[in-house]
């Protein structure tokens, strides 16, 4: 319509010039009577003739040339709406309700409807709904996929009321709305082959055997090489399915490439050559385990390998037994369900303390800071590290913000001793302001930022020192210069009071001293009981030499009347939940919540029946768990899934903006969960 009226004011424009001229005519034929009466009567004829062959046209032709116009504009539009019907590209239109209110052969055939379907788009494209109708502007573009196409989905709006506007008076149409024109353009072809190209990337890894010289030396040195023969027949077989290229790069170590189109089938299968390889048959009771980092980065294959490296890295760090993938927007962790084997070799604990030392050496002071809400182990392996420091002449500090019942006695040690400065102890406003460039700090018991007493100061200085026995998780501590982190040891003060052995020979702990990094082992290992192997207790006869004393520890940790009650109540409601407790600490009337809640857990594993078991409350508007098992149940895998981590029978982790009810429901679903995929 708007085409036609156009063309209508172009013909007037025309006829408005032949007018004009005309009056030019006559005006021209007055100035020539006043020159010349002849030459004037012969203008005029011409005037007359010229306006009368005008009119005459104009009478006659009118009413043709209107015709001809609207025959024009009439077929035009036919031969557009036929030809917008039978176009290749499917096409269709939609009101603001999303129902199809026209379509054309090619939208018809590509959804696979009839020509009489006019019901809702979203029963067809199920992304395009009224809601997203109403929410997008102008234009808009999404993928759309079937089971045997791709779309590439293009919505455009159109203010119906611009069309109509011109015809209102005329027809006393009234139509405010929109109606979105969808339009689609098939890119089957295209995804296919930009998914063939994905899989033909490369995929690198590391396969490391994790305990190699242990198994080794159990194997009668005539058997070795037919050990090793099949560990290598193992792995080259399992990677046969992959189309992958093995190579043996050290005694231990093996290098892998493959196409991406087979990481998926290998993760569906979750890595089974984890436990294929506990099969061979050493000799002795020693399993074979293995670690695999595996990683993929479009970037190129440098960085491929690079991420490969980090996911060993962490699978290593986490304990080994496991595989670890890493691609560029998340880790995928599989196995790391069997318990993590004692190292009986102290070389690294050895070359640890040497470097320690010499960052020390490096630094003029020392921060010292463990996990929020301190407990015995973070603590003890802090005093640890302090006595250190004081051995080189550094001044060190302890960050320590909430002093719970738990370390409250220790504290009180040092805080009326004349032998330690009044600044032993920092806060987090304190480390904040002390901490640069020139101050080395050391991380204990804890391997995440958001769980350490002061983040902040990690990013105040380059010099960073982790040490740690916790399963290494996806949030990390970046770029440390020294990082010592164990998951087969028992506890934090374990690992220090090695290193303190290999640091300097000058060392020489109080008794108190040595009662705080005893006591961090004893609470760790429940009374030596859980993960206390051979090195547990040499470290633990090191500092009884030291003057470490049993009964002096057990007198730190008796509770008050509160917390005892507490802890009973928390036992007398627990909930069997699939072979689980749960229960729910009641931390409103306690000093540490999350201590007697720990404590609970551990209270809980006790009783017939219970496999592991998982204890809740609240503290400072946040949701602590404490998690316990005894070997049946990787309950670090559960905290894990919670953005916690720990070690396979004792973990952890914290939940912020969450109630006790939904914390509790979170938990079942994950169990529930971990049952269907076969982890627990």
């Amino acid at each position: 319509m708007n085409k036609k009226r156009n063309m209508l004011k172009h013909l007037q424009k025309l006829l408005n010039v032949a007018i004009i001229f005309g009056i030019m005519l006559f005006i021209v034929d007055i100035v020539l009577f006043f020159v010349s009466f002849n030459a004037a009567l012969i203008m005029l004829l011409v005037t007359v003739v010229y306006f009368a062959l005008f009119l005459g046209s104009y009478v006659v032709e009118k009413k043709n040339v209107l015709q001809q116009f609207v025959d024009f504009a009439t077929k035009y539009g036919l031969v557009q709406k036929q030809m917008l019907k039978e176009h290749s590209m499917p096409y269709a239109m939609v009101d603001e309700t999303g129902r199809i209110v026209w379509k054309n052969d090619a939208f018809m055939k590509a959804m696979a409807i009839e020509a009489d379907y006019s019901k809702s788009i979203t029963t067809v494209i199920p992304m395009i709904t009224k809601e997203t109708l109403s929410k997008m502007e102008d234009y808009f573009e999404f993928i759309s996929e079937t089971e045997k196409r791709v779309f590439k989905v293009e919505i455009r709006r159109f203010n119906f009321e611009e069309y109509t506007e011109n015809t209102k008076e005329e027809e006393g149409v009234v139509f405010n709305g929109f109606l979105y024109g969808v339009h689609l353009t098939d890119e089957t072809e295209l995804h296919g082959y930009i998914k063939a190209l994905d899989e033909t990337q490369l995929v690198g890894g590391l396969i490391y055997i994790d305990n190699y010289d242990e198994v080794i030396e159990t194997v009668d040195p005539v058997k070795q090489s037919m050990v090793i023969a099949l560990i290598d027949r193992r792995i080259n077989k399992y990677l046969e399915s992959a189309d992958a290229i093995v190579k043996k790069i050290e005694k231990d170590k093996y290098y892998v490439i493959f196409k991406k189109k087979y990481l998926s089938k290998l993760q569906e299968d979750k890595f089974s050559l984890i436990h294929e390889v506990h099969t061979v048959n050493t000799g002795s009771d020693i399993e074979v385990t293995i670690s695999i980092g595996i990683g993929f980065n479009p970037d190129g294959y440098v960085a491929t390998m690079e991420y490969s490296r980090m996911a060993m890295d962490l699978a290593l760090g986490r304990g080994g037994d496991q595989a670890v993938v890493k691609e560029p927007n998340k880790i995928s962790y599989y196995g790391g369900s069997a318990k993590t084997v004692e190292k009986s070799n102290r070389v690294k604990a050895r070359v640890k303390a040497h470097a320690l030392r010499e960052i020390i050496e490096s630094k003029e002071n020392v921060v010292i800071m463990g996990h929020k809400i301190a407990d015995v182990d973070s603590f003890g392996a802090a005093i640890g590290i302090y006595k250190a420091c004081e051995a080189l002449g550094k001044p060190a500090h302890i960050v320590i913000n909430e002093i719970t019942s738990s370390v409250r006695s220790m504290i009180d040690l040092f805080l009326n001793h004349e032998g330690y400065p009044d600044d032993m102890f920092f806060t987090s406003v304190d480390a904040a302001e002390y901490v640069d460039n020139n101050t080395a700090v050391v991380v204990v018991d804890v391997n995440k930022p958001s769980y350490c007493e002061c983040a902040e100061i990690l990013s105040q200085t380059k010099t960073v020192v982790v040490l740690d026995h916790h399963r290494q998780g996806e949030e990390a501590i970046s770029n440390p210069v020294l990082y010592y982190v164990e998951a087969y040891a028992s506890s934090t003060c374990e690992m220090v009071s090695e290193i303190i052995q290999y640091f300097d020979e000058s060392i020489k702990l109080k008794n108190y001293e040595a009662d705080c990094l005893y006591a961090g082992i004893m609470i760790d290992t429940n009374n030596f009981t859980s993960k206390a192997g051979v090195r547990t207790f040499e470290a633990a006869a090191y500092l009884r030499r030291c003057g470490a004393d049993v009964m002096r520890v057990r007198k730190m940790f008796k509770n008050d009347m509160d917390s005892y009650k507490a802890k009973a109540e928390v036992i007398r409601n627990a909930e069997l939940f699939n072979g689980i407790a749960i229960s729910v600490c009641d931390g409103d009337r306690l000093d540490s919540p999350t201590i007697v809640a720990a404590q609970s857990a551990n209270e809980l594993l006790n009783i017939v029946g219970v496999r592991a078991s998982i204890v809740i409350t609240r503290h400072n508007d946040v949701i602590y768990i404490s998690a316990r098992s005894m070997d049946e149940v990787n309950v670090s895998r559960l905290m894990e899934r919670l953005g916690g981590g720990g070690h396979g029978n004792t973990a952890g982790a914290q939940l912020e903006h969450c109630s006790i009810e939904e914390a509790v429901a979170r938990i079942k679903n994950l169990i529930e969960e971990s049952i269907r995929e076969g982890e627990l």
